[in-house]
């Protein structure tokens, strides 16, 4: 490419980002007389057709640009813009495949894949390719401008087509549904949902020790915990206490994320040293907290009722945990999938729930819960008062007392080790 060429290409750019439209097509076209085959020329020549609604010239300059420059996205993308505005669908069809041949990651192509299956009839097949799309895309927050009206497109169609089918399949299913046992019940309303794409699969994640081949079960029945009566009939002399603790022990309800300066926060970034979610600990780590536990003497006899898990360095666990009003918890994973963590809901406004997978549970006073922390998990109190839970730590009932063994043993030999 000459020095003149690339004087001229510069001038035709400038005098485009100025708006002086006819004189930097006019700049092109000097260009392209200089080098009839310069992409660049092609390519803004056809732009500028395009922009006149002149299609049929517009076509034929972007495709001579596209025969120079075959794996320019831009180009193949503004190809692809002026043959849909033509109505030629096989040759649009052929451009987009083209591009993605190129990327099969390019966004703006799967967007132009997706619009035209959309318009061509396919909304099935549009509406996944819209689902595809929007999983390449980054964050809502962070969506290209230009892009951003297809992705808010993608999103509609994806929505739409998720509640029409949802619909669907309660209909369809409805009598095959009521024929279920009620414990297995819930599983096929998630299997539901994540068919149609309103749920993801929840899987175990566990930040320390995961036993595989464990059931990824969200809130564990009653039956496996003999104990939960007992501990129950407790509730009333557990909440004076705690409300006790609340009028004369404040103080020793300390923030629960405490994360040094320099550690990586992520989600926890606005919970990190705040009383907003703050625990007044029992049992931390493994180690009991005496001074607390002395102040509140029948809780700790409640706590005795359950079988201790024992995992050194990890449990037991037991804390009167107090979030405040309008504070959400937000999506975490816990440390183990051999213990279970059980909450025993002691001031419960409305408004206050747990999400524990694609299971959501609205708390109630006195009823106590057990659920597997190491699904992702989160919990909101949307009222304007406190709600606190008493949290403390099972054995996984379908671990057998050996395994247990193991798992004692397997983080001990950890720990020695680091």
């Amino acid at each position: 490419m000459s020095n003149q060429v690339e004087q001229l290409i510069r001038t035709a750019g400038q005098l485009a980002n100025a708006g002086r439209w006819d004189e930097a097509e006019r700049t092109w076209l000097e260009v392209r007389r200089l080098e009839p085959h310069n992409s660049k020329a092609l390519f803004s020549l056809g732009v500028h057709a395009l922009q006149r609604g002149e299609l049929a010239p517009a076509i034929e300059l972007l495709r001579s640009a596209r025969s120079v420059a075959p794996a320019d996205p831009v180009i193949l993308m503004t190809l692809v813009n002026a043959l849909a505005r033509q109505g030629d669908r096989e040759a649009e069809h052929e451009v987009i495949e083209a591009t993605l041949a190129l990327d099969a990651y390019f966004l703006p192509a799967l967007l132009a894949r997706a619009n035209w299956m959309e318009r061509y009839g396919r909304a099935s097949a549009a509406a996944t390719m819209y689902r595809n799309a929007l999983k390449v895309a980054p964050p809502p927050s962070h969506w290209p401008a230009q892009l951003k009206p297809q992705l808010e497109h993608a999103r509609d169609v994806v929505e739409h087509y998720s509640k029409a089918l949802g619909e669907h399949l309660e209909t369809k299913l409805a009598e095959t549904r009521a024929a279920l046992d009620p414990s297995v019940a819930g599983r096929w309303q998630e299997a539901a949902a994540i068919v149609t794409g309103r749920s993801k699969p929840f899987v175990s994640e566990s930040n320390q020790l995961l036993v595989p081949r464990l059931p990824a079960i969200p809130f564990f029945d009653r039956s496996h915990f003999p104990w939960i009566g007992e501990f129950e009939a407790k509730t009333d002399a557990i909440r004076a206490e705690l409300l006790a603790a609340l009028q004369s022990q404040n103080d020793r309800f300390n923030p629960y994320i405490a994360y040094g300066k320099g550690d990586p926060v992520n989600q926890w970034r606005e919970l990190n040293h705040s009383l907003r979610w703050s625990a007044f600990h029992l049992w931390r780590g493994g180690v009991p907290v005496q001074e607390n536990l002395q102040l509140c003497p029948l809780t700790a006899e409640a706590l005795a009722l359950v079988p201790q898990v024992t995992i050194g360095g990890l449990c037991p666990n037991a804390m009167f945990s107090a979030l405040a009003p309008r504070t959400h918890i937000p999506p975490h994973n816990g440390e183990t999938n051999a213990r279970l963590v059980a909450h025993l809901p002691l001031i419960v406004p409305d408004g206050c729930w747990l999400r524990v997978g694609y299971e959501k549970h609205e708390w109630k006073v006195g009823e106590v819960v057990v659920f597997d922390d190491t699904l992702e998990h989160e919990a909101m109190n949307g009222s304007d008062e406190l709600r606190v839970v008493l949290i403390f730590d099972v054995w996984n009932p379908l671990l057998a007392p050996a395994e247990r063994d193991m798992v004692r043993a397997m983080t001990a030999a950890v720990r020695e080790f680091q």
